[in-house]
């Protein structure tokens, strides 16, 4: 069964017509937050840093938000294969043992075990990905105002409540409660920024580590980062709150591997269906996403997701063969844009739609 499907807004159809898809073409690579279902286009990332786009030499701009600033900065490694190899690894083998006494861990113990993830991860080699000869890393957050500038027991979730009613009469208000605070490791942001309210901070030694702690900080799954160094003070948490498929107006022509069609404003957007059809700020994109019939013969019939860690809660091997089986499977998806790229056929293209796919 064909494993692949590939999508475009209008003009970046029109630009394969033209000129076919080189990697010379590409301006901008988004990564989405959405936690274990990124796992999913490790062998597409592994092609595209590993063997396609080194065969161009232009700057390209990496935006990611939670797992996809994860995928990014490990993009941005010497020997990327490798670092996105041991990235996929590493992810299917987390494991978050609850106390005892309670039913699954704390927010502040999955912190603590994340961040000493990062730090063996990245540890001695933060330069490597801020000084990239050619990409330039932004890591997307969410940075809490008013009642969410500090995380607290009781005044967290309903400032939360807030955002959640604010952004369901418009999107732009939830920026009263949270704002988009991008840490770049370079260069001025490859999109524009009048959607949302939007602060940009430059990305260094000092602040990489709790700035990409921060982007995956899902609330009440783990905690706020606080007063990232070099950054205005606050609670910082998920980049997918604010942009959970990275929506944006960018600049350039978009490539994006991504896990479905559906490019899903925010976090908080994830109910509100009519806000998962494609706009005009996707007109200049290529979506690669999995064939959802391709999807229902991976096992449990879905990609893998973060419901994987409860359903497995007392069968951990159980999970790590479920995502290792998805993730051999979808060695399809780079093989079949490889092919796709040897005849770049614009009529084997859908155009980028709505869709009422998302999770």
């Amino acid at each position: 069964m064909k494993a692949l499907n590939i999508y475009a807004g209008p003009k970046a159809l029109a630009h394969i017509e033209a000129h076919g898809l080189k990697p010379e073409h590409i301006d901008v690579i988004p990564a989405a937050a959405g936690g274990p279902k990124g796992l999913i286009l490790g062998p597409l990332d592994r092609f595209l840093f590993g063997e396609w786009l080194p065969q161009s030499t232009q700057p390209i701009d990496l935006v990611g938000a939670s797992i996809g600033a994860w995928r990014m900065a490990t993009a941005c490694l010497d020997n990327p294969v490798h670092a996105l190899e041991q990235l996929s690894h590493d992810y299917i083998h987390q494991e978050y043992k609850a106390s005892a006494g309670q039913k699954r861990p704390s927010a502040k113990q999955v912190s603590d075990d994340f961040s000493q993830t990062l730090h063996h991860f990245y540890g001695g080699r933060i330069g490597e990905v801020l000084n990239h000869p050619r990409y330039r890393l932004h890591v997307v957050t969410s940075r809490g105002k008013h009642i969410l500038h500090k995380e607290h027991p009781l005044l967290t979730p309903l400032g939360y409540a807030g955002a959640y009613v604010a952004n369901a009469v418009q999107r732009k208000a939830m920026g009263a409660w949270l704002e988009r605070v991008v840490f770049s490791s370079r260069g001025a942001l490859p999109f524009e920024t009048s959607d949302f309210a939007t602060q940009q901070m430059v990305l260094n030694q000092g602040n990489f580590m709790p700035a990409l702690q921060a982007s995956c900080s899902i609330p009440f799954v783990l905690q706020a980062v606080h007063d990232i160094p070099d950054a205005p003070k606050g609670a910082y948490w998920d980049g997918g709150i604010t942009d959970y498929h990275l929506h944006l107006n960018y600049k350039g022509l978009v490539f994006y591997p991504h896990f479905q069609q559906a490019v899903v404003p925010g976090w908080l957007d994830k109910a509100l269906k009519w806000r998962h059809k494609a706009t005009p700020f996707l007109d200049n994109t290529i979506v690669l996403a999995p064939n959802p019939e391709w999807v229902n013969t991976l096992p449990n019939g879905k990609l893998p997701d973060r419901s994987d860690f409860v359903s497995y809660a007392s069968d951990v091997e159980g999970r790590v063969n479920v995502w290792q089986t998805a993730i051999s499977a979808s060695e399809q998806l780079a093989q079949e844009f490889s092919e796709w790229l040897e005849n770049p056929n614009p009529t084997k293209v859908q155009r980028l739609s709505a869709a009422h796919m998302a999770e």
